[in-house]
């Protein structure tokens, strides 16, 4: 009798069945069915039409009890056992005596698109819609009605097949509702989120390991360029609100097709240690990495890389956490700073001119030169002007020695108005040649204060075999004979002293 039914579609029956409804087969479907008369709705439709109504759609619009006015018109003559037991009724009469309950008002825009389609000519129609049980349960259905052969223009008969996909709906919302969830922690998670696929970044390890090479990390040591290869074949799914404001990106689409403004330079380090983590099979690691935003500035991040589940194979989506640590690593770069400079002049300190000397003792870089700077005046300064004006002349020092010593030399201030300059492979005409140097900038400086900026300065040049304390004390006693120099009269006070000893 039944030539096809589709449990899930809830199809209708075939012409042998829609004949046999006097038969055992109408009630046996496996599939809840009605037939019901629709020639008194064909009749109303012939009224309105002679009303002038001429779009059913937009007479509903003007006012929605009409779909209820049109719905009362349609009679069920028959249902069979499973839509009995799918509504929870008695009998025919329990059933049709509460169609008002079955019917919630949230079906009604749905059974108005079925009547349009009927008032439109079709024969056939089709929905989902919420139904409900006798007793309140409520049923996601999928509807699908047909007039039978002979019926259509009167559509005294027509076949309706009601399929209960509750479960199904049930596991759509409950999957919508975690896809939610989940998106919803990506998108305010309070650190970049990254999705990337790393698929050709694993082809091109492959390509390594099957051209024999074993010893991975001196292979990046000598190909450079295929690091930046594989950085060029990182390709972003997808990220997060958070990425967006942290890059300075105004939108994702920018973000993503700016890649190669954020992965460069200072990123190529860390991510030559991230490559040898997947090479050695860590598909979950750790490191520190560096990326820049939009607008050009470093980011320091610290981040997690996990190849996701069901992808350990083909890396094709991983997820990549980036957590900012800029503000920690400025705060460790100037404590750092702290470790080694004078905090008012920004010149090295004392404890890092003792770590210098005894490096280059140990590495001896000779010859060696030592320049001792001591300002003149500085107590008088502070005597009349106070410790305020004092300071100032001291990071007007900082400023010229500053500006004067580049690496590999190095200007320390070891004292409160004692400096010293640190001058490896230098020998006593480039001393020389250096303290000319700040004496000039002392005079540029000076144009540019009431308080002039004077020192005593003395050299001593140490090779191999002499101990750095020696040319030290050479260098300092120089200075010393200058600074007397300039106290008692001998020399022009107007410029600073400079002196020097022979070894």
């Amino acid at each position: 009798m039944v030539d096809q039914v589709q449990d899930k579609q809830g199809e209708t029956l075939v012409a042998d069945l829609i004949t046999a409804f006097d038969t055992d087969a109408f009630d046996l479907a496996p599939v809840s069915l009605w037939l019901e008369d629709y020639s008194d709705l064909r009749a109303h439709f012939e009224a309105l039409r002679v009303q002038g109504v001429t779009s059913l759609a937009d007479y509903f619009a003007e006012d929605a009890a009409r779909i209820s006015a049109c719905a009362a018109r349609l009679h069920v003559i028959k249902v069979n056992k499973c839509t009995l037991d799918l509504f929870e009724a008695q009998g025919l009469d329990d059933l049709v005596g509460n169609l008002d309950r079955v019917f919630g008002v949230d079906s009604l825009a749905v059974h108005a698109t079925e009547l349009v389609a009927l008032w439109n000519g079709q024969t056939a129609f089709s929905s989902r819609t919420v139904n409900y049980t006798l007793s309140g349960r409520r049923l996601d259905v999928e509807i699908k009605g047909t007039v039978l052969p002979g019926y259509e223009r009167s559509l005294g008969r027509v076949l309706v097949a009601v399929q209960d996909i509750t479960e199904r709906e049930q596991a759509r919302r409950q999957l919508l509702t975690s896809e939610r969830y989940a998106r919803g922690l990506f998108e305010f998670s309070p650190v970049s989120l990254w999705v990337e696929d790393f698929s050709a970044i694993r082809r091109l390890l492959t390509e390594v390991r099957q051209r024999g090479i074993v010893d991975f990390p001196v292979f990046l040591d000598v190909h450079n360029e295929f690091i930046h290869r594989c950085i060029s074949e990182i390709r972003v799914i997808d990220v997060n609100d958070y990425t967006l404001r942290l890059f300075r990106a105004p939108d994702r689409q920018t973000l993503l097709e700016s890649t190669r403004d954020i992965f460069r330079d200072r990123m190529e380090r860390p991510f030559a240690e991230q490559l040898k983590h997947l090479w050695d099979g860590h598909l979950f690691h750790q490191l520190e990495v560096i990326n820049y935003s939009l607008t050009g500035e470093e980011i320091y991040l610290h981040l997690q890389f996990s190849v996701m589940p069901g992808h350990e194979d083909d890396w094709a989506m991983v997820l990549i956490a980036l957590t900012d640590i800029t503000a920690r690593k400025k705060a460790e770069a100037y404590l750092e700073f702290l470790g080694k400079h004078d905090e008012l002049t920004k010149l090295y300190n004392r404890s890092f001119h003792v770590e210098e000397i005894n490096r280059l003792e140990r590495r001896g870089q000779y010859p060696i030169s030592i320049i001792m700077i001591d300002l003149n005046g500085l107590k008088e300064v502070n005597d009349d002007w106070g410790h305020q004006a004092g300071d100032a002349l001291l990071r007007r020092a900082g400023e010229v020695l500053n500006k004067a010593v580049a690496e590999p030399s190095f200007a320390c201030r070891i004292g409160g108005d004692e400096f010293a300059i640190l001058m490896p492979k230098a020998d006593e005409a480039a001393a020389h040649t250096l303290m000319m140097q700040i004496e000039e900038l002392f005079a540029i400086n000076n144009q540019f204060y009431s308080t002039p900026l004077r020192a005593a300065m003395g050299c001593a040049t140490a090779r191999e075999g002499m101990r750095l304390e020696q040319a030290i004390r050479i260098a300092d006693q120089a200075m010393y004979d200058a600074k007397q120099s300039y106290y008692s009269g001998s020399a022009d006070a107007a410029a600073p002293e400079r002196r020097s000893r022979p070894r």
